[in-house]
């Protein structure tokens, strides 16, 4: 249960390729689409997130959406932050860390290497340090529904379930097709109306 969080965090940052055109221009006579900022893109994707009325739609948007935010727009960052999750798929916690902490101080608004430095904390079991992270996390993205999810498995972790259950309705509320955290909801939200009798 501990590593639900990690597993659905990798699981999505491992970033889907690009579509491009098929043709790999622009359609003759057409006028370009206008240039979105990051934010505008992920408003839009949120937009499209809660509208989404599939699982597989659901999960399609939410890629596009951590792509968005994986994207820091620095090469070397990226590059740091690949190595960091190879370091964590072998486990190897402590290198993760020694490129994470680069890049929280190399780009202290990219709250995508918080996230990710919060995740290795909760995976050495550092909840204190993860919280920490999330925190901050939340700070630059409020939408960042994974940084949510992990929030919820720190507090189920300390036996805190009020404060899971509001984490992960929050995390509902911005992605509502989140089939495990509808059933993390449900079964919570049993056994606390159960404990009130």
């Amino acid at each position: 249960m501990r590593l639900t969080y990690a597993v659905l965090a990798l699981l999505l940052l491992s970033s889907a390729p690009a579509h491009a055109a098929a043709d790999g221009g622009i359609v003759s006579g057409a006028k370009p689409a206008p240039m979105l900022s990051k934010q505008q893109k992920l408003d839009a994707l949120f937009l499209d997130l809660k509208r989404a009325k599939t699982q597989a739609a659901a999960e399609g948007v939410a890629r596009r959406i951590v792509e968005e935010w994986t994207n820091s727009g620095s090469a070397s960052i990226d590059l740091m932050m690949q190595w960091s999750l190879q370091a964590i798929e072998k486990q190897n916690y402590p290198v993760a860390l020694d490129f994470l902490d680069q890049i929280v101080v190399l780009q202290p608004g990219y709250a995508e290497g918080w996230n990710r430095r919060a995740t290795v904390h909760f995976l050495m079991n550092n909840y204190s340090k993860s919280m920490a992270d999330i925190e901050k996390t939340l700070q630059l993205e409020p939408r960042h529904y994974l940084a949510l999810s992990g929030m919820g498995q720190i507090f189920l972790a300390l036996d805190r379930k009020e404060l899971a259950l509001r984490a992960y309705e929050r995390v509902l509320e911005l992605f509502p097709m989140m089939r495990d955290i509808q059933n993390r909801v449900g079964e919570l939200a049993d056994e606390l109306a159960g404990s009130r009798i």
